[in-house]
């Protein structure tokens, strides 16, 4: 049976683990000795370095997976906005959160649909077979066609997808380079089109 010490070091573990991978400087102002600072500093740095590998998580999702209190997170999240390390943008009920500077709107927006099962589902069969249908992206992804009418909808709102003629993905090298980049951080699915990726892209100098 696991106790509080094995929780605390699986957290600091899993802290240290992302501030190793993605904290580009930490924070200023921190003395040696002054613990109670140092892990703040360590948890931006972790929170950082976890935006890099996972940009476009929602709130719950940084705090699930960094193990964090809901408080904890709300304070670095708040520092490292004011700080001008990470922005966030609102898409629907979620506040998503990003490595500043880094991604443009169009990036965003799609990274927010990209966590999203359904929507990314949808948008790797399209990437896949550019031809699919309703009927057949329902039947990969398993859902119903009434559904992937409804996310069609919300993604053709969003400017990710057209309906002119059939279903099309806008952007798709954007799209496919964003799934490619950050496959791990998604699902097999989105890891396998990644595999697949060098077939999918055209050069046509």
């Amino acid at each position: 049976m696991s106790g509080p010490r094995d929780v605390d070091e699986s957290k600091r573990a899993t802290l240290r683990r992302f501030a190793a991978l993605g904290a580009a400087a930490p924070f200023a102002g921190v003395a040696a000795g002054e613990d109670a600072e140092a892990d703040d500093s360590e948890a931006r740095s972790a929170i950082s370095g976890y935006l890099a590998t996972t940009p476009g998580a929602h709130f719950s999702k940084v705090r699930d997976d960094l193990q964090l209190g809901t408080g904890e997170t709300q304070h670095h999240l708040r520092e490292l906005l004011d700080a001008g390390r990470i922005e966030s943008r609102r898409d629907g009920d979620y506040r998503r959160y990003f490595p500043a500077d880094r991604f443009s709107e169009f990036e965003q927006v799609a990274l927010g649909y990209l966590r999203r099962e359904t929507p990314r589902g949808m948008l790797v069969e399209l990437l896949r077979d550019p031809s699919a249908t309703g009927g057949d992206i329902a039947d990969a992804v398993g859902v119903s066609r009434p559904t992937v009418s409804k996310y069609a909808g919300e993604l053709e709102s969003a400017g990710l997808l057209s309906r002119a003629d059939g279903y099309a993905v806008r952007e798709p090298e954007t799209v496919l380079t964003l799934i490619v980049r950050y496959a791990d951080s998604f699902d097999e699915d989105a890891e396998a089109l990644a595999g697949e990726a060098d077939e999918l892209i055209r050069f046509d100098p």
